[in-house]
């Protein structure tokens, strides 16, 4: 096998759909994605036998049975070369060097940010066993009724979510496309997120702040932040899983609604994400912007405090979401 320098770069870009043919695997179409029996050598499941799937888009695979990601140390999934290191049971640098003798140098083709290949996949499963009373969750100010509401619960079993704070991500047509893990030790990294997810083309809890009948919307950052205002009683939140606004996200947002209320982080980070996005939004809606004290997310605000502070903000007639 070559000593020599290795071009993993390149050596990714091999068609993850060539790499399964030359194994011999078969799999079939379906949602735009190929799917069917995972090849891997720890997968021991005789029941799962749908559970591996494969992004050509992406070149990624995923194989979503819990047995099998137990085995493989929480791994959900990962690359071609992933993928060759599991079945030849070698290192990645030996799967690097295999995937060149077998297909040659593959010139990279610039990868365009689609539709398709942006696209979140509905997962299909769900995790069971959720603690919705875990001390994390009652630390953090989230009651045990909104943890069950919502599907936020501490995961003891297996896979990548062990050990964390499971939040659920729906996509528009409220299908699960995600789980975030929190840590709760904290070790890093602080969110834990499946292979291939794209949180630039979702909006937390949107499957549930469209059917409000609520023209306005109440736009925080996090994930807690969203949830200690919809606690709080106001059902027309959704977060941006960070910072920063995407075009699918403020699509969304301009198609469920008319009026947008930005209560992000009170930090630098926050009051600077809250000017560029008040610039952006309100291009195509309208925009209120509630600047925080400084240091002070939306979850550290009581109930009293915050209903006064969005009730100054939301237009008379609009709602608070409740």
């Amino acid at each position: 096998m070559s000593a020599g320098p290795i071009n993993f770069q390149v050596a990714k870009q091999v068609p993850i759909a060539q790499v399964l043919a030359h194994y011999g695997v078969q799999l079939h179409a379906t949602g735009g994605e190929l799917r069917g029996q995972c090849p891997l050598p720890e997968h021991t499941s005789r029941e799962s036998r749908n559970s591996f799937s494969v992004n050509i888009a992406r070149n990624l695979w995923c194989c979503q049975s819990q047995s099998c990601i137990h085995a493989r140390d929480g791994e959900l999934g990962g690359t071609v070369l992933d993928l060759v290191a599991r079945l030849e049971r070698c290192s990645i640098r030996e799967a690097a060097v295999r995937l060149t003798e077998w297909f040659g140098e593959v010139t990279p083709v610039p990868v365009q940010a689609t539709s398709v290949s942006q696209t979140n996949l509905p997962l299909r499963f769900q995790l069971s066993g959720l603690e919705h009373s875990h001390s994390y969750l009652e630390g953090r100010g989230i009651t045990a009724l909104t943890s069950r509401t919502l599907g936020i619960g501490y995961y003891g079993g297996p896979g990548m979510m062990q050990g964390r704070v499971a939040i659920p991500v729906h996509n528009e047509a409220h299908e699960l496309v995600a789980y975030a893990g929190r840590s709760v030790e904290g070790e890093d990294p602080k969110y834990r997120f499946p292979p291939g997810f794209h949180k630039s083309q979702e909006l937390f809890l949107l499957h549930r702040a469209k059917h409000t009948g609520d023209h306005a919307v109440i736009i925080v950052e996090g994930f807690f932040d969203a949830a200690k205002v919809w606690q709080a009683g106001h059902r027309n939140v959704v977060a941006l899983m960070g910072s920063s606004l995407s075009d699918t996200q403020a699509g969304l947002l301009q198609k469920h609604f008319r009026q947008a209320v930005l209560m992000l982080d009170g930090d630098d980070a926050g009051r600077a994400a809250t000017d560029a996005i008040t610039r952006r939004l309100s291009q195509i809606m309208e925009v209120e912007a509630i600047h925080l004290k400084p240091g002070v997310q939306p979850d550290q605000l009581a109930p009293t405090e915050m209903n006064e502070t969005l009730s100054g903000h939301l237009r008379p007639g609009r709602g608070l979401g409740r």
